[in-house]
C-alpha cells in the first residue's frame, strides 16, 4: 500500500487518520475548512457546519468518545459543541496528526485510473491552485449533515410567502426571531431544540409535524438514557428492548398526548430517537403550540391539514439532509433518496479501494463507529482481512436494507440507520471471520 487519501477532517476523518497513522499506512487528508471538527466546529469556515450556538450532543461523553482517546473526566456528561471541538483539537495534537492534514483544500474530483488506482484532484481555497495525485485507496469522510433537504415539491404558496424561510442548517441563535410568529416544521432533534429556543423570544411558536415521535429525556431516573445500551436491556431481543424502554418512558413522562403531541404510530425503536428535556415542559407551559402538518403558505400565513390558518412571520424547515459526494461521479456511487449500497456500510462492492467512514446514522454516536470502521479498512489495506466475493457483498447489502425497512419508519432519515452496538459487533465479527492466514516465513538456508 503506497498511499491513502482521506477526504474530510471531521469526527470521522480524524478517526481514520489516527488509525492509519497507528498502523503505519501513509496517507494525506484534505479538509476544506481551516480547522478540524467538521459539523462540531461552530461557524466552521467550510460552510458545512449545522451547529447552532446552544447545541449540545445528545449522547453522553462516555458513549461518544474514541476508544483510543477518552474524553477528560471534567467534561460535562452532555458536552456542548465548544467542548467537543476542543476535544477534537486535543485528539489531533495528541497523536500528531495535524501535519498530515492539508487545510483549506477542497477535493473536487476522484476518479479511477487505468491501473486500478485513484486520482484525486484538490483545489486550494486561497489561491485556487489545483493538484492531482494518485492513491491506492480513498476513504470518504465528508459527513452527511451539510446539504439541507428542503420539501420537494415546495409547499404551495412558498414563492408568495412574505416572511422568512430558512433551513435548520442555517439556524444559529434565536434573536432574529424575537417578537415573530414562528413555524418550526419537523419533530427531530433540531426541530425540538429550535422550537424551544425560539419560543423564549417569539410572539408565538408553532410546531408542525408529519407524524408523531417518541420524545426521550437525556436522563432516566438520574442516569444518562444512553447508558441503557450497556445494561441487560440492550442484550435482550429487540421486542423486549422496545417494550422495556416504552415502559420506562411511560413511567417517567406519561403519555405524549397529555402534552398535546400526537401519539407515534411506530414503536419506540422504530425511528431515530428525538431527545429533549425541554420540549415537554415548554408544551406544558403553553409556550409552543403543536399543529397538524402544514399544507400551504400564503402571503402572511400558513394553512394546516385541519383547515385552520395562522399568521406566520418565519418558517424554519427541519427537514433533514441529503447525502452528497460532489467529487464522485454517479457511476461510482449514486446516493439518490439517501440510499447507498455499501458492504457493512463501508466498502463499495464494485470499486475496490473506495471506502466510506462515518456514513451511518446510529442509535448511539458516530465517533467510536468511525474508529472501528477505520480499523477494519486498515486491515483490508494491509492484507490482514479480505472482502468476500461481490455476490456475497450484494446479499449482505440487500439483507441490511430489508432489515432496516422492517424495523424503521419509511423515511430518507433511516436509509443509513444502524444500532451502534450491533454495528460494532458486526465489524468485529467481520474482521475475525475474514482474517487472511499469515504465511509462515520461509526458513533461511543454513550457511555452509
Amino acid at each position: 500500500m503506497e498511499r491513502v487519501c482521506v477526504i474530510g477532517a471531521g469526527s470521522s476523518g480524524i478517526a481514520a487518520c489516527q488509525v492509519l497513522a497507528e498502523r503505519g499506512i501513509p496517507y494525506d487528508c484534505y479538509e476544506s475548512g481551516s480547522e478540524v471538527g467538521g459539523n462540531w466546529r461552530y461557524e466552521n469556515d467550510n460552510g458545512m457546519s449545522s451547529a447552532y450556538r446552544s447545541l449540545h450532543i445528545n449522547t453522553s461523553r462516555q458513549v461518544m468518545e474514541y476508544a483510543s482517546f477518552p474524553m477528560p473526566a471534567d467534561c460535562p456528561v452532555y458536552p456542548s459543541h465548544f467542548h467537543i471541538a476542543r476535544y477534537f483539537d486535543a485528539f489531533v495534537d495528541h497523536f500528531g496528526l495535524r501535519p498530515s492534514i492539508t487545510f483549506r483544500t477542497e477535493v473536487t474530483g476522484v476518479a479511477k485510473t487505468p491501473d486500478g488506482r485513484w486520482s484525486v484532484t484538490a483545489r486550494h481555497r486561497d489561491d485556487g491552485a489545483t493538484t492531482s495525485r494518485a492513491y491506492d485507496a480513498v476513504l470518504v469522510a465528508n459527513g452527511h449533515h451539510w446539504k439541507p433537504r428542503m420539501p420537494q415539491p415546495a409547499l404551495p404558496g412558498a414563492d408568495s410567502f412574505t416572511g422568512t424561510q430558512t433551513h435548520s442548517h442555517h439556524y444559529r441563535t434565536p434573536e432574529p426571531f424575537t417578537g415573530a410568529r414562528v413555524l418550526v416544521l419537523g419533530i427531530g432533534n433540531s426541530a425540538c431544540d429550535i422550537a424551544v429556543e425560539t419560543s423564549r423570544v417569539s410572539a408565538r411558536t408553532f410546531l408542525a409535524m408529519r407524524r408523531g415521535a417518541h420524545i426521550l429525556p437525556k436522563y432516566l431516573f438520574g442516569t444518562p438514557t444512553d447508558h441503557l445500551t450497556g445494561s441487560w436491556l440492550a442484550r435482550a431481543p429487540l421486542s423486549v428492548q422496545a417494550a422495556g424502554l416504552a415502559l420506562l418512558l411511560r413511567l417517567s413522562r406519561g403519555r405524549l398526548a397529555s402534552y398535546g403531541l400526537p401519539e407515534p404510530r411506530h414503536g419506540v425503536l422504530g425511528a431515530h430517537p428525538t431527545i429533549s428535556d425541554d420540549l415537554l415542559s415548554r408544551l406544558g407551559h403553553g409556550d409552543i403550540t403543536v399543529t397538524p402538518m402544514i399544507t400551504a403558505l400564503d402571503r402572511g400565513g400558513a394553512v394546516f391539514e385541519d383547515g385552520r390558518r395562522e399568521e406566520i412571520d418565519a418558517v424554519v424547515y427541519c427537514t433533514g439532509y441529503d447525502i452528497a459526494f460532489p467529487f464522485l461521479a454517479k457511476e461510482l456511487i449514486d446516493p439518490a433518496d439517501n440510499a447507498v449500497s455499501l458492504y457493512r456500510r463501508v466498502a463499495s462492492p464494485e470499486h475496490r479501494g473506495l471506502y466510506f467512514i462515518g456514513l451511518v446514522q446510529p442509535l448511539g454516536a458516530i465517533m467510536p463507529l468511525a474508529e472501528a470502521q477505520s480499523h477494519w479498512v486498515a486491515d483490508l489495506l494491509q492484507g490482514r482481512c479480505e472482502l468476500p466475493p461481490q455476490a456475497a457483498m450484494y446479499r449482505e447489502i440487500a439483507d441490511y436494507h430489508a432489515r432496516t425497512a422492517r424495523r424503521y419508519v419509511a423515511s430518507t432519515r433511516h436509509t443509513i440507520q444502524v444500532d451502534a452496538l450491533s454495528h460494532l459487533r458486526e465489524l468485529r465479527d467481520e474482521r475475525a471471520r475474514r482474517t487472511v492466514p499469515r504465511r509462515p516465513k520461509t526458513p533461511t538456508p543454513a550457511s555452509s
